[in-house]
């Protein structure tokens, strides 16, 4: 059975509240859920599960986590109830060897993951496996594995990775306006602007993205970057790439998306 490839996406999930709000951010969310291809299931790789290793979810029925604190009850009580996949899970470890993967019975879909998909797909339906983020390897590890992931989007799978490319929570504005910081507005603009590179991987400015001056109050810890470095390695030379929605809210935390197909 032939699939559409699909598409890879990197989505800027900021605040939790999103999943109780509708916002630009969330409608963009909800539109790409009605307008891309319909996935026969979903690798998620969310900046929430950070680890010491690499894992993917591999449960029938993975729970909803809440990860989060000081927010209202209602939140705490949305759940995600979107199946599981073994199987894929199993696709995902033979795509990452050698790469040892471990088939994790424990996690399910924090709200890095889950926060998104249910604006996308809010019924639900269609599984999902979710793939941590080894925080003790480099950039270029992590543009590989989305190298290795690539192949199964021409099976119907689609990436969704979820962080923030801008997330210094130590320097957020919470009065006013707003208004982002000029370190975090050049560096948002420095990963708009490197988003479509087809050198050499190894000098792709994206994954040596510590070479920017705003790098480093952008992302203090890389955990909320380095889920954009999956979908752009999961992009093939010359394949379409665009961003569905851009900004940086509360001087510091930025909202863009990026879409790879």
């Amino acid at each position: 059975m032939s699939h559409t490839r699909m598409p890879a996406l990197f989505l800027g999930h900021g605040s939790p509240m999103n999943v109780l709000e509708e916002n630009i951010w969330t409608e963009t969310w909800r539109e790409l859920g009605k307008t891309l291809p319909r996935p026969k299931a979903i690798i998620a790789v969310s900046a929430h599960w950070y680890t010491r290793g690499t894992a993917v979810t591999a449960m029938e029925k993975p729970r909803t986590i809440h990860d989060f604190g000081g927010f209202p009850q209602a939140l705490f009580d949305t759940q995600y109830p979107a199946p599981g996949s073994p199987e894929l899970a199993r696709q995902v470890v033979e795509a990452l060897a050698p790469v040892e993967v471990n088939l994790d019975q424990e996690w399910g879909f924090d709200h890095g993951s889950w926060g998104v998909l249910i604006k996308m797909y809010p019924d639900a339906d269609i599984p999902v496996v979710q793939l941590s983020i080894d925080g003790t390897k480099p950039a270029a590890y992590h543009f590989e594995l989305g190298r290795k992931l690539a192949a199964l989007r021409d099976q119907g799978i689609m990436i969704v990775a979820s962080g923030n490319v801008v997330h210094n929570l130590r320097m957020v504005r919470w009065q006013g306006e707003a208004q982002a910081y000029p370190w975090a507005d050049a560096f948002n603009q420095y990963v708009r602007d490197n988003l479509s590179w087809e050198g050499a991987d190894e000098q792709h400015p994206l994954v040596n993205f510590m070479q920017h001056e705003g790098a480093a109050l952008s992302n203090p810890t890389p955990e909320h970057y380095l889920p954009l470095l999956y979908v752009l390695g999961a992009r093939t030379e010359g394949e379409a790439i665009s961003v569905p929605v851009d900004g940086v809210v509360m001087g510091s935390l930025s909202m863009l998306s990026v879409q790879v197909g």
